[in-house]
């Protein structure tokens, strides 16, 4: 095990031999680390958290703390991260609250840019980034291969759809529909579909017309969300891509951002 002298680690923590802990870190009772991790240095980890296998965790970040919550009590909450994250400086990750289910979880293949907060209850799906200064109240869950732009605030309960962008510097008080682009620059509305994502991601040419075409309806159109809805559950051809879309929005119970 590769462990550097200065680092501190509770007996009770599991930290596999192909671990890496350097200079300065501290973990924690109850920490579980997966095979291949490596802490590079002053990483922090408190638990009860489970972490996957071969995610890299840079300077000064905090991992597994107590939940900013003013009903916090010292409850035994968790943190769940998946394998293959990029953990960057000063990252600060909250565990769970008891109203909040007890566990805020993390997937894998996550790229978290250096000063983001994921509060406490969150939910961060496969693949999604946090780019620089993103700060994301508690209970927000982020979807598979969305973009969370530098210094954007996020309210608690939002939901940030799949594979949609947000422009840096964007507030975000309301739910975002998947496959969109919303930015403060554009006033804090859907501009239009993420077609550059889309087509990076392979998807083909007619399942984006799809998505396109229902982004007419929805954004372009004069109809309000209620009729827009309509209309698209009525066309027969519409696509499991859309169809998540109208699922995803008559769950919100935020609002969506249009």
């Amino acid at each position: 095990m590769n462990i550097h002298p200065t680092a501190i680690i509770d007996p009770r923590a599991k930290v596999p031999a192909s671990c890496k802990i350097g200079p300065y870190c501290v973990i924690g009772a109850d920490v579980e680390l997966g095979e291949g991790c490596h802490l590079v240095s002053h990483v922090s980890i408190e638990g009860p958290t489970k972490i996957g296998a071969d995610n890299g965790f840079f300077p000064f970040c905090a991992i597994g703390t107590a939940p900013q919550d003013v009903t916090y009590r010292g409850e035994p909450t968790r943190l769940e991260i998946g394998d293959h994250n990029e953990i960057r400086e000063c990252v600060t990750i909250n565990r769970g609250t008891v109203k909040g289910g007890g566990l805020t979880k993390v997937g894998s293949h996550l790229l978290i840019m250096a000063y983001t907060h994921i509060g406490h209850d969150c939910v961060i799906e496969d693949h999604a980034m946090l780019v620089n200064g993103a700060t994301l109240g508690g209970h927000v869950t982020v979807e598979e291969w969305a973009v969370v732009g530098a210094l954007c605030p996020v309210h608690q309960f939002v939901r940030i759809g799949a594979h949609s962008y947000i422009g840096g510097g964007t507030t975000i008080t309301q739910n975002v529909l998947p496959y969109s682009m919303t930015s403060a620059a554009r006033d804090t509305h859907a501009y239009g579909m993420n077609k550059v994502g889309l087509e990076r991601r392979g998807f083909s040419k007619e399942r984006i017309a799809k998505i396109h075409h229902a982004y007419k309806i929805l954004l372009a159109s004069k109809m309000n969300t209620s009729q827009a809805l309509e209309k698209l559950k009525a066309e027969t051809d519409r696509g499991e891509d859309v169809e998540m879309l109208i699922r995803f929005i008559e769950a919100s119970e935020r609002g969506i951002i249009k």
